[in-house]
């Protein structure tokens, strides 16, 4: 099947600060994202998964064009999306939508839920006077919100109520691809399985297509096809979901796995701990990039100066791991 996304090759560096009164080379460059490849199908939801800093966001940022990249390649429906320029770049964007963290620094709090769900039918000419009216009222039930909230400010939303708005923003335009930037992570518990059962229904409902951004493995286990995970700007693991967490390859992956929670008192799991915090993107340490915290117990000099490369071990089951084949 032919991808409806597919990003190559992707890097975002970020320059230092100059030596000398903001002059000459920089002291050192910010590699954010390094070499990081994907492709989802259309319907089908990639979770991209890592802990914070490690480059998720800005990969979303660099494909809906919020912000440049550096190098690499992002094509969509098979139309490159780093080469498009006005107009076309305007027209294409109506199909890719983004539904942001923070429920209530996303929202205009000037802006009634209303106005908000009217701008982009009036950017995108999509409908005015009675048919614009009757498209939010029928937006805001498709979310679960009633009409009677139309006319409410941010301020006297719940979370959640935000967040369904800011979806309902999302698919005012039609969208076939929906990036959701960590869209629970700052919700209640509740209230974060509503969201994501009202966004698997939307899937079903649109035939929609969405890259999922998150920290946590227990957010995406029931809504992702496929899962990558992501270590210091690249992809360490990819694969379907149910092979990803069943028989995680990569130690990192083992580790996030390890520190999600399971509801049974009597489960007996051996926890994986990380020493140390995660290197910092502007200095790299060499080789894998997750040797100096990697508890595997086969870590040895090649770790230390050799880059593993992203390899399928299995049918669509890839990792960046010199000793991915081996059991621990």
């Amino acid at each position: 099947m032919t991808p409806l996304l597919a990003v190559g090759n992707l890097r975002k560096d970020y320059p230092g600060p100059r030596r000398w009164l903001g002059l000459g080379r920089p002291q050192h460059v910010v590699h954010a994202v390094a070499s990081v490849s994907f492709a989802i199908a259309p319907g089908e939801t990639l979770a991209l998964v890592g802990e914070s800093g490690c480059g998720k966001s800005t990969v979303a940022r660099i494909i809906l064009r919020l912000i440049p990249a550096t190098g690499g390649s992002v094509e969509f429906d098979g139309r490159d999306m780093l080469a498009l320029r006005g107009r076309e770049l305007r027209a294409l964007r109506r199909r890719l939508q983004i539904v942001f963290q923070d429920p209530y620094g996303s929202l205009n709090p000037r802006m009634t839920v209303r106005q908000t769900l009217r701008e982009p039918l009036d950017i995108h000419r999509i409908a005015t006077g009675g048919a614009r009216d009757e498209r939010v009222r029928s937006l805001l039930a498709e979310v679960g919100l009633g009409s009677e909230l139309a006319d409410a400010y941010p301020h006297e939303l719940s979370g959640g109520q935000r967040q369904r708005v800011g979806i309902a923003r999302a698919l005012a335009v039609e969208p076939a691809l929906v990036v959701c930037d960590e869209p629970v992570s700052a919700l209640d518990v509740s209230v974060q399985a509503q969201v994501l059962n009202l966004l698997a229904d939307l899937r079903a409902h649109r035939r929609l297509t969405y890259l999922f951004i998150a920290h946590d493995l227990a957010v995406v286990r029931h809504i992702a096809d496929r899962v990558a995970v992501m270590y210091l700007g690249r992809i360490v693991e990819e694969a379907p979901a149910p092979t990803l967490y069943a028989q995680p390859r990569h130690p990192y992956t083992r580790a996030l796995l390890s520190a999600v929670p399971v509801p049974d008192p009597a489960a007996q799991r051996t926890r994986v701990t990380l020493q140390g915090d995660p290197p910092s993107p502007a200095n790299a340490p060499s080789g894998c990039p997750f040797h100096p915290r990697c508890p595997h117990p086969a870590k040895n000099d090649r770790c230390r100066t050799e880059l593993p490369v992203l390899r399928e071990l299995a049918p669509a089951h890839r990792a960046a791991c010199h000793f991915a084949d081996a059991t621990l």
